[in-house]
């Protein structure tokens, strides 16, 4: 059995391209692959020195690049298929039996290749092909954005690699977008439009404590405390806003989640969905759109957005383990993920582990 495994790199930075890694080891279990793991538990270093290995002695590799610009007018679930399918196209069909992808989606599906397709959260820290493949795309697509940063300078590309830190943020105020923004996100899009209050940057208050949290964690919705009655389109953007989450939660139960909490709030954010598996915990963001013609729903997740889904579920956590009587470091991992809902039929597009 020879696996092929896939990862991409670049969903969700504000420039430069989204970059999908295949691999195929020849012997993944050997000791020479003992230090794979998932490229974002590796320094840079340690990176650089393994992609170099898996390109000189995997069986096979290959890249799929999309460009800021094909991003921008693809949308991200169908540039997630298109730099899938061309890295795939790279390997020849006989080196390989079996196809692993990092995540929840089959960027194969509607090929001849989709039935071998293995959909797997995690796989990158789990499959050794999958972490080769997370290796060697992380590395290019860095790599491409130091070079990059020579190309246009003042940036800051050779120290965020494209994601939306609050140095990207004052450049592109400064300096507008160049030709590798993508301006379809929407924190790009609000910045060279002049509306550049809070797209970035850190949160305010550090942390917030567990005291006064308002969720049970043990299978009941989160309560929410006081609220301002809604009327007219703020109560149908509320039910709409349920129903998409309604699916997403439907979705997560059929795939072995526990839903811990609903719209679970700290002083600095809300999350809509916390659930867990055997294993894991997951913190989801939810987003619908009616249409992408204002950008993909997981376009809106930005940077500040994640720091603040960060605070919010360290919270929790610290809930959590008080709650259990347990320790904090003797809880389950986290991870933080986006879910897009879309359209009038409420169709579940993606769910995903953010970066």
């Amino acid at each position: 059995m020879a696996i092929l495994g896939i990862d991409e790199v670049g969903r969700g930075p504000w420039a430069g391209p989204l970059v999908i890694g295949v691999v195929v080891l020849e012997d993944p279990e050997s000791e020479g692959w003992q230090d794979l793991n998932d490229s974002k538990k590796l320094t840079a270093k340690k990176r650089e020195l393994l992609s170099q290995k898996i390109l000189e002695s995997a069986s096979a590799t290959g890249l799929g690049w999309v460009s800021a610009a094909e991003l921008d007018k693809l949308g991200l679930s169908e540039s997630l298929k298109l730099a899938t399918r061309r890295a795939v196209s790279k390997i020849p069909r006989e080196k390989f039996t079996e196809i692993i992808i990092d995540g929840t989606i089959n960027f194969l599906k509607g090929t001849d290749l989709e039935n071998l397709v293995t959909v797997l959260p995690k796989a990158d820290a789990k499959i050794k092909a999958v972490s080769a493949a997370s290796i060697i795309a992380k590395v290019a697509r860095d790599n491409y954005m130091i070079k990059l940063a020579e190309a246009y300078p003042g940036y800051g590309f050779e120290k965020h690699v494209g994601y939306g830190t609050a140095l990207h943020k004052a450049a592109l105020e400064k300096l507008g977008p160049c030709p590798e923004h993508r301006k379809s996100f929407k924190p790009v899009a609000k910045i060279v439009a002049g509306e550049t209050s809070s797209v970035a940057g850190g949160v305010a208050g550090g942390t917030p404590s567990a005291g006064g949290l308002q969720a049970n964690a043990m299978g009941e919705s989160a309560t929410t405390g006081p609220a301002t009655k809604a009327t007219g389109p703020a109560t149908s953007t509320s039910a709409i806003g349920k129903k998409g989450e309604d699916v997403v939660a439907n979705y997560l139960k059929q795939h072995g989640h526990k839903i811990l909490a609903r719209n679970y709030k700290t002083k600095f954010y809300e999350i809509d969905i916390i659930s867990a598996t055997k294993e894991h915990i997951y913190f989801t963001e939810v987003k619908y759109r009616k249409n992408s013609k204002h950008g993909q729903p997981l376009e809106f997740i930005d940077k500040k957005k994640q720091q603040q889904m960060g605070f919010a579920a360290t919270a929790f956590m610290k809930y959590l383990s008080k709650k259990l009587d347990r320790s904090l470091e003797s809880m389950p991992p986290f991870s933080l993920a986006a879910a897009a809902v879309e359209g009038n039929n409420f169709e579940l597009r993606q769910w995903f582990e953010i970066d």
